[in-house]
């Protein structure tokens, strides 16, 4: 509901209803709408984010991480757009209380995660940008896609995760190639 609507858009009568309780039920179980959105949030995004950070961790190199988790990221975003909606509403809704919340307890181990592999994988790039750039290539596409069709040179596979990432990919690491420290 939050990602359909936003969390303005949402009451917690709304919410009662849509599980089949009454709204006093609901207090009882939440202090406020926030601590519901909050518990919410964390439920929803706590076995994604270690769905991201897992090809980050693994014992291989640099390199192959970044292409494991492109491919994994971008294989999520596409099976699942209402993640992608629900981060792209908080962005937008720019409330700080949230966006916190999604930085600090959601998304913090996988932000880390990528920022310690943009700085393995030793390019001149500040890791932080890089990290940043890196979902940015793949999220964006996705929240294109519904207006990309209509751009020239569009392609049905275009819309294949797989393609994505391979796109996503051999354009960051020729990129990051051509600025390795050293």
């Amino acid at each position: 509901m939050f990602a359909e609507a936003g969390f303005n858009g949402v009451s917690m009568r709304d919410i009662a209803k849509k599980v089949g309780l009454n709204a006093a039920s609901l207090y009882h179980h939440f202090q406020d709408k926030h601590t519901l959105y909050s518990k919410a949030m964390s439920y929803a995004f706590a076995r994604k984010t270690e769905i991201f950070s897992a090809p980050l961790s693994e014992d291989i190199p640099p390199e192959q991480r970044l292409k494991k988790f492109i491919a994994v990221f971008c294989r999520f975003v596409h099976d699942d757009p209402d993640f992608g909606k629900l981060i792209q509403r908080e962005i937008l809704a720019g409330e700080d209380l949230h966006l916190r919340l999604l930085a600090k307890h959601i998304f913090h181990e996988f932000f880390t995660s990528l920022h310690s592999l943009c700085r393995e994988l030793g390019t001149c790039y500040d890791p932080h940008l890089l990290s940043i750039s890196i979902i940015g290539l793949m999220a964006y596409h996705y929240q294109m896609a519904l207006l990309r069709q209509y751009q020239s040179g569009s392609q049905p596979e275009h819309n294949d995760p797989d393609v994505v990432a391979e796109h996503v990919t051999r354009l960051l690491l020729e990129g990051i190639k051509g600025c390795q420290k050293g």
